[in-house]
This record gives C-alpha cells, sequence and structure tokens, in this order.
C-alpha cells in the first residue's frame, strides 16, 4: 500500500472511489509481498502490482465489480507449477487478494493515515477480511501505540486481541493476516484480519565518511532506508559529500550510536555498516554496536588482517565470543567487487540475505523456493 499511497490519496481528496487490491497472504513462489497492492482508478487506469503482472487483469476485472457492488471480495489466485501457464499465475504460488472499495465514506481516516505515514509516525490498519457474518467484513480500525483506536471491529474482545497483535506487527514492520475465533478468540477459527503495519523506514547507519560510505548511503536510499551518515571529522562529514543521506551528523561514532539507542532509535531492523577500518573509531563503536540488544546486522569493512586486529582489540575490551560472531567483517559477499558501487551491492547483498535467510549461493545452484519467508 505504501508505494501507491499517494495517487490513492489523490483521488480520495477529491471525492472519488478507488478500487483496491491488496496481497493479504502469500504461499510458495509468489511475486509480491503481502502489503503489496494495485489501484483501479476513478479514470480507468491502473497503478501498483499485486503479482508483478501475472493475474493484475483478473484482480482489475474484479476491482471494477467491487466498485460497482460496493461489496469487498477475498479471492484467491494461483495453482501449481505444472499447469501454472492455463491461469496466468506463472511463479506457480499462491495469492490472497483483498479486494475493496476506497472512498471518503468507506475510509474516513485515509487522510491521517497517509500524514502519519508521510511524517514517519507509526500507525497499523486492521481490515476484517474474512468473517462468518458477512456484515463485519471490510470493518476497520486505525491503530497506534498511543490511543485507543475510535471505531469498532465489532466487538470490545475483538479490538482488544487486533489492537495487542497489530502493535507487534508495528514495531516488526511486518504486514501480516491474523487469525481469530468469530468473537476475537486466540485459538478460534473463522475471522482473519488485514495488518497494513505503516512503521517508520528503516535505519541505516553508515560510520565513516569515506567514498565507499556514499555508495552504500546511495544504495540504502534506494532499498528505502532512512539512511545517516556519522564520522568525527567535518571536513568530511557534509552534506555535499553524501547527498544520498537523510542525514550526516558530526560525532564521535559510539557516542552517537549509544545516544540513538537511549532515545530508542535502534531496533531489529537497523543496519549498521562501519567503514572507516581505523581503531580509535572502529573498537569503540563495536563495542557498543556488538552489544546492542536489538540490532539486524553489524558489519565492518576491512583486510583480513585488519579484521584480525580488530577483533584482538575488541576482545581485550571484554567484547565476548557470543558478541563477536554477530559480526560481518570482512563486510559483504563474495562478488568479487572493486569499486565502491561495486562494494555496497555486495554489502547490501548480505544484510539482505542476513534478513531473510538467503543463502548468497547462486539460485541457479539451488534447488526450491526461490522466495523465502521470516518463517522458513
Amino acid at each position: 500500500m505504501r508505494e501507491v499511497l499517494p495517487e490513492l490519496l489523490a483521488w480520495w481528496e477529491q471525492g472519488q472511489a478507488v478500487g483496491v487490491g491488496t496481497v493479504v497472504a502469500t504461499w510458495r513462489s509468489a511475486p509480491r509481498p503481502a502489503g503489496a497492492s494495485m489501484l483501479v482508478g476513478p479514470d480507468g487506469s491502473a497503478v501498483g502490482s499485486v503479482s508483478g503482472g501475472c493475474v493484475e487483469g483478473a484482480v482489475y476485472e474484479r476491482a471494477e465489480e467491487v466498485l460497482g457492488s460496493r461489496a469487498p471480495a477475498l479471492e484467491r489466485y494461483g495453482v501449481s507449477d505444472d499447469d501454472a501457464m492455463a491461469v496466468g499465475l506463472t511463479c506457480g504460488g499462491i495469492l490472497d487478494v483483498w479486494v475493496e472499495r476506497v472512498d471518503r465514506e468507506s475510509f474516513p481516516e485515509l487522510g491521517e493515515v497517509a500524514a502519519d505515514v508521510a511524517a514517519g509516525r507509526p500507525v497499523a490498519v486492521a481490515t476484517v477480511i474474512e468473517h462468518p457474518d458477512p456484515q463485519w467484513l471490510g470493518r476497520r480500525a486505525v491503530i497506534r501505540p498511543d490511543e485507543e483506536p475510535r471505531v469498532s471491529l465489532g466487538s470490545p474482545r475483538v479490538d482488544a486481541a487486533v489492537r495487542d497483535d497489530a502493535l507487534g506487527q508495528l514495531a516488526l514492520g511486518h504486514n501480516a493476516t491474523l487469525g481469530y475465533g468469530p468473537d476475537g478468540e486466540r485459538r478460534g477459527e473463522g475471522m482473519r484480519v488485514f495488518v497494513w503495519a505503516f512503521a517508520p523506514p528503516p535505519r541505516m547507519l553508515v560510520f565513516g565518511a569515506i567514498d565507499f560510505a556514499a555508495a552504500v548511503a546511495r544504495v540504502g536510499s534506494f532499498l528505502g532506508y532512512r539512511v545517516t551518515v556519522c564520522d568525527a571529522r567535518p571536513v568530511f562529514a557534509t552534506h555535499s559529500r553524501f547527498p544520498d543521506a537523510d542525514e550526516v551528523v558530526v560525532d564521535w561514532p559510539h557516542r552517537y550510536l549509544e545516544a540513538e539507542q537511549a532515545a530508542g532509535r535502534i531496533d531489529g531492523r537497523t543496519v549498521i555498516t562501519v567503514l572507516t577500518h581505523d581503531p580509535k573509531f572502529d573498537v569503540p563503536l563495536l563495542e557498543v554496536a556488538l552489544r546492542l540488544p536489538e540490532v539486524g546486522y553489524v558489519g565492518a569493512m576491512g583486510s583480513r588482517r585488519t579484521h584480525e586486529d580488530r577483533e584482538q582489540r575488541l576482545r581485550e575490551v571484554g567484547v565476548s565470543a557470543e558478541e563477536l560472531a554477530r559480526l560481518r567483517s570482512p563486510v559483504g559477499l563474495d562478488l568479487g567487487a572493486r569499486t565502491p558501487e561495486e562494494t555496497a551491492i555486495s554489502i547490501a547483498a548480505e544484510f539482505i540475505a542476513d534478513r531473510w535467510g538467503g543463502s548468497g549461493r547462486s539460485l541457479a545452484e539451488r534447488t526450491g523456493r526461490i522466495h523465502h519467508s521470516l518463517e522458513d
């Protein structure tokens, strides 16, 4: 939804109705993740994608029907790999797509949600997509960490269960379909609720204002991270040298990282790259980074000799073997990279593989599913 939100908001502000198809669950080799959305605008235009082109035509037609009837629908697309070409889902995966009409009447809170997303404030949208009672379908609640939902999904029990779980998804930054009994029973079946978790963008902290840092910042920004470049040397840490960074900070790296952790701005999605390969910066910084309770990735640049020296220095200041095991050094996957841009790709490839459980091997050498999930 995030990628099509500007277009959806523009039509909503004009009082127009839009057909919205959203992937709410996937199995096997489905090409788009939960939360991917496609719009069918009032002018008949299509914006976004739910399958990379496989079933967009079918979703488009269903969205047009929903625009006319106003009745939302949950559709499943996908067959086995053997006959996938027969229906167009060539990847062989399975998608559940929730198709609904969105306008000022059906989603009056959209403007506030869009403002939260634009400001980087965490907000979740929970929608009932399956229930034994058709009147529950399409009910929606907007959930924020600091307030109770203003709209009930159907009962206090449902509201409490969905709010707790939606806040958990928001903390992780993951969209998900949650299952309950018809009245929010934790172990029941019959009701499914899709949660869009509009968490602030994940952070990438790049320490060391060198040429490689500019390339890493550029790739991080492209991947959707909020990028900070930090260096203690003001002559190098300038916005003109790092135009792709969201912020450039002049401070001692370890001191800045300690302050960010104390302020609660480091989480399990945060990527930390240490590019200085200078012990006076690296060792205090990595001593802090490797002891963070939550962080997605910590990588440090340098030769194997630099890595061995760095590890020895870290042991001398009391960093444990378990903490050292969290360090990716020398940083990046073995791509044969030479230039700063190629090195940035190798670093990004490594933390993407870490996030999704990828092996880093060529897909041609592997068998089985292409796409990994957090549950794999």
